[in-house]
Formats: structure tokens, C-alpha cells, sequence
């Protein structure tokens, strides 16, 4: 069975957001908040923290109006765009649809969680002894990095398709 292109994309970006609210219900319930606790020594660690900012808590010191504009209606209405974007644009490449449904799926997670929640709940950080470190993050996280990596890669294989013919 050959799903229609328009169902593979609500499937993708339903599929991101249930995988990230279930890891954040996971975390709420079972991590206490505040704590680390090792999964792979000192380098992979799980957290419970809520971010009230964007990545890397930016945005938290802003003033209420400021933080609604910059983290709920501005991200909702580029997140609608892009929806439209994709699902009207047919000629877009199979990695270029999955990267743009891997980040709407992901920015619609997070916006989820700012809506109900007033944050967004991270829990996973990466440190290879200070010469790689990541903040505190997120499956959605993962996912809209997930998306850029593929646009990107997407991108430059285009790019050397077009310099080729």
C-alpha cells in the first residue's frame, strides 16, 4: 500500500510530535526535576528541566508580550508557512520533505508544550569533556536539528547534481 504524499506528511509530522510528547511525559513522571543522572557516564546524562525560553534557554529573560510573540505566534505562523510550503510544493525531494516534516513536527511539539505548560520540558545533555557540549534538550529538539541536517545535506547533494549536468 503506497500512502499519498499528503498523508506520509501528517504521518511524519504526527509521528515527531507523539515521539516527543512521550518522552516528556516520561521524564515528568519518572526523573526528578533538577536531577542528572548518568546514561552513558559523565557524557550522556539525563535531566528534568523546564526551559522557558527558545534553544538554549534564550528569550526566558523577556518581558510577557515579547515572549508571546517570539516564542508562540511567530514560531506558529512560520510553522504554518512551512506546512503550506510543503505540502504544496510537489518538487520538493524526498529528503527535503522529510527535513521540513521532521522541524514543523518538532516546532509544533515545543509550541505544544509552551502552550500547556507555559515551557518546554529538556532532559538530555551531551558533554565530551568540554570539547563537544550541548545544552539541555529535547526529542522535538533533535527532531528540528534532525530536519536542518537533512535540508542541508539535501542541499548540497542538489548542488552538486546541478554542477554535474
Amino acid at each position: 500500500m503506497k500512502l499519498s504524499r499528503s498523508t506520509f506528511i501528517v504521518l511524519l509530522i504526527i509521528l515527531n510530535i507523539v515521539l516527543d510528547q512521550i518522552s516528556k511525559i516520561l521524564v515528568r513522571l519518572y526523573v526528578i526535576p533538577g536531577s542528572e543522572s548518568s546514561i552513558i557516564g559523565d557524557f550522556f546524562t539525563l535531566h528534568n528541566v523546564e526551559n522557558s525560553g527558545a534553544f538554549l534557554g534564550m528569550g526566558s529573560d523577556l518581558n510577557q508580550t515579547l515572549r508571546f510573540v517570539f516564542l508562540l505566534a511567530l514560531p506558529i505562523l512560520v510553522l504554518g508557512y512551512v506546512t503550506i510550503h510543503i505540502i504544496k510544493n510537489k518538487e520538493l525531494d524526498k529528503l527535503s520533505l522529510i527535513g521540513f516534516c521532521c522541524i514543523v513536527g518538532g516546532g509544533i511539539a515545543n509550541v505544544y508544550d509552551r502552550i500547556m505548560y507555559g515551557s518546554v520540558t529538556d532532559f538530555f545533555h551531551i558533554d565530551f569533556g568540554g570539547v563537544f557540549k550541548t545544552g539541555i534538550f529535547n526529542f522535538a529538539d533533535m527532531s528540528v536539528m534532525f530536519g536542518l541536517g537533512l535540508l542541508l545535506f539535501a542541499s548540497f547533494k542538489k548542488g552538486k547534481e546541478t554542477k554535474n549536468t
